[in-house]
């Protein structure tokens, strides 16, 4: 590597998968984007062992990083207005919606643009293995950067605006309005059914129209697939959202749909 290289690395962990995202700052380039992906959910401990396969057998994670950042994308968060927050009370907030163990670490993140703070658990074992690795590095919950990446960029007008962030087997969904949040859930799915049930129950909850209110898609949903076709049976308006982001990409790396990357490149924002 050059000296005056700078190269960042954001790594997405899901119990589902793993994503990689390097890139070099000093030729604005994405240099590696992989994908991996599991049909059921690995334990923390698998987890781990697919983390390290990867990382110990490709000589692009031997190089230095000036950043490193890890993704947590789970179920286990909650979000708490800033003014309520105590950090005496981490578990507290956790565990109304989602089950939690006596020996789970929870941590948090500051989520400035609208004042709140995201409570999740991140991964110890992963943690403590991403710090022997490469140093110092930084960890996020994927939905602290979704918001804050859909707040940012959210249209400036009064109606409110829906947008669905799809993974494998789960989603999450945000309802903003004028740059302020107004929702936010997080759901599992097995079947398209599942899918636009939960999508037309919160349209319903928030007593939107379908026939108005626009959805904005990202992730791992592509116009010619089952998702799709359900959403747009049922709602009139609805578009992909591509992350905002200037970066050109090594041909082995030309995603087909950059919104199906929109978390992992707005990491670097």
């Amino acid at each position: 590597m050059k000296p005056n290289t700078i190269k960042d690395l954001s790594i997405q962990i899901r119990l589902s998968g793993l994503s990689f995202c390097i890139l070099n700052r000093s030729t604005n380039t994405i240099e590696r984007l992989q994908h991996m992906q599991s049909e059921k959910k690995a334990t923390p401990f698998e987890l781990l062992n697919q983390l390290k396969t990867i990382i110990e057998t490709n000589a692009d994670f031997s190089q230095p990083f000036d950043s490193v950042l890890c993704i947590y994308q789970n179920e286990l968060s909650t979000l708490v207005p800033k003014s309520l927050f105590n950090e005496n009370h981490l578990a507290d907030y956790l565990k109304f919606n989602a089950k939690i163990l006596q020996t789970d670490f929870i941590d948090y993140d500051t989520i400035a643009i609208n004042a709140s703070v995201n409570v999740y658990v991140p991964l110890v074992n992963v943690n403590n293995y991403l710090f022997d690795t490469f140093g110092s590095f930084v960890y996020k919950h994927a939905s602290t950067i979704l918001i804050e990446s859909v707040l940012q960029h959210s249209s400036n007008h009064n109606g409110i605006e829906l947008f669905v962030n799809v993974g494998h087997l789960h989603f999450e969904m945000i309802a903003a309005k004028d740059k302020q949040l107004i929702y936010y859930n997080t759901f599992d799915y097995s079947t398209k059914e599942d899918f636009i049930y939960y999508i037309l129950f919160t349209i319903e909850q928030l007593k939107l129209n379908p026939e108005t209110v626009k959805i904005n898609l990202t992730g791992q949903i592509t116009k010619d697939d089952e998702l799709y076709s359900i959403v747009y049976k049922y709602v009139r308006f609805v578009a992909f959202l591509d992350p905002v982001c200037t970066y050109q990409f090594k041909a082995t790396n030309e995603p087909k749909e950059k919104h199906s990357n929109f978390i992992l490149l707005n990491s670097f924002n």
